[in-house]
């Protein structure tokens, strides 16, 4: 099992330390794609290398690497094998799924935007939300103008039942904490709960090694480019309706500028039969590729209908700014005019509008990563560890 740890040099004497101490064990979802909320389980199993991983499905080949050297412990569901693809397709189980897993902790630390926080378990539950339920509470903006007749009539007559088994599994936690700011409103809104703000952490650093793309070097160079650095923009998003990256993709149609998208999702077909060739598309990359990708591109773009922002920090990590909507976690990420700058409305005449403005603009790429030491994965273990002590006790 991976030994390493997110934790600060020097902590205070008797404050736990990720492995001596109470038992704590992991729970999310699922495991089943490559997003924000996947990387934050695996900064907290850095942070307790000795903590199970429960989770309702879990599909290897689709998820991060890094999980298989990891204690996973699933539920029955994930004996079914078109669930672990289509996990959306689930919905109306996966409450019972939920009720069926329990945990024998002291603390289980949850990583959560549905389900596990309804997890049992004989210990106290602190959930690190990523939103409350998005098809419940938001579920215009998750299913998209374009989803069918048949999915919203679904929905509408499941929601009621999900609703009142997603209050309650919430009330059952003992402490709450919000990925962002705009999170913490939404727990408020929904479950009546107040929750302290923790920013997710972000793991890259610029000690990484990168590792180049020939895919992309050669779409370059077809195109005359032969120095890759600034040569393009870049998207990282799950291709999901409220991630708009198709108005991104409309942002470049009849521009000179290139523009790399990174991600998977149901609808990468539609995007891809819309893209022009100044378009790249591009999925199950390594982070080795995937730092490369930040560290030679121009900016970072995204108009997604964000709960946190994570790609912006990405991007500084290396020094690089973004343009991104003004909404949601973006919000507590970007900083306007330091780190990036807003657009208003997630279509591709603003998105374009603001790369105009930003190719006018500068930014220095010192205070571009300087903002960005807040999000250490270090300070993300050392709240992690602080909560988990006074959960269990063992501070008064």
């Amino acid at each position: 099992m991976t030994r390493s740890r997110g934790k600060s040099s020097v902590r205070p004497v008797g404050s736990y330390n990720g492995v001596d101490g109470p038992r704590v064990a992991i729970a999310h979802d699922y495991l089943t794609q490559r997003g924000g909320a996947e990387k934050v389980v695996l900064s907290m199993s850095r942070a307790f290398p000795d903590a199970p991983i429960y989770t309702l499905l879990y599909d290897p080949a689709n998820t991060y690497p890094e999980f298989a050297d990891r204690d996973i412990r699933v539920s029955r569901l994930n004996s079914l094998g078109v669930f672990r693809k289509h996990h959306r397709a689930a919905l109306p189980i996966l409450p019972f799924a939920a009720n069926s897993m329990h945990i024998d902790a002291d603390v289980v630390l949850t990583s959560s935007s549905g389900w596990a926080h309804g997890f049992k378990t004989n210990g106290r539950k602190l959930v690190h939300c990523h939103s409350p339920a998005r098809w419940l509470y938001l579920s215009d903006m998750y299913l998209g103008e374009d989803s069918g007749l048949l999915k919203r009539t679904l929905l509408a007559a499941t929601s009621g039942r999900l609703r009142a088994w997603d209050r309650r599994a919430a009330l059952s936690c003992d402490r709450y904490m919000a990925v962002s700011t705009v999170v913490q409103g939404r727990i408020a809104d929904a479950y009546g709960i107040s929750a302290d703000v923790l920013f997710s952490p972000v793991a890259m650093s610029r000690d990484a090694v990168t590792e180049p793309i020939p895919e992309l070097l050669s779409w370059l160079s077809a195109d005359g480019e032969s120095d890759p650095d600034e040569a393009f923009y870049l998207c990282v998003s799950r291709l999901l309706p409220y991630k708009n990256v198709d108005a991104v993709v409309g942002a470049f149609a009849g521009r000179q500028r290139r523009l790399v998208v990174v991600g998977r999702g149901p609808d990468a077909e539609r995007i891809a039969a819309a893209k022009t060739p100044n378009v790249l598309m591009l999925s199950d990359l390594t982070d080795g590729q995937m730092s490369w990708l930040y560290q030679h591109c121009r900016a970072l773009i995204a108009a997604s209908h964000e709960d946190y922002g994570l790609t912006p920090i990405e991007a500084g990590v290396w020094g690089k700014p973004s343009v991104v909507l003004r909404w949601g976690g973006f919000l507590d990420t970007v900083e306007e005019g330091i780190t990036g700058m807003y657009f208003d409305e997630p279509d591709a005449a603003a998105i374009s509008e603001a790369l105009d403005r930003f190719e006018t603009s500068s930014f220095d790429p010192d205070k571009v990563r300087r903002h960005f030491d807040q999000f250490t994965e270090e300070r993300y273990a050392d709240a992690l560890y602080a909560a988990v002590d006074e959960l269990s006790g063992r501070r008064s």
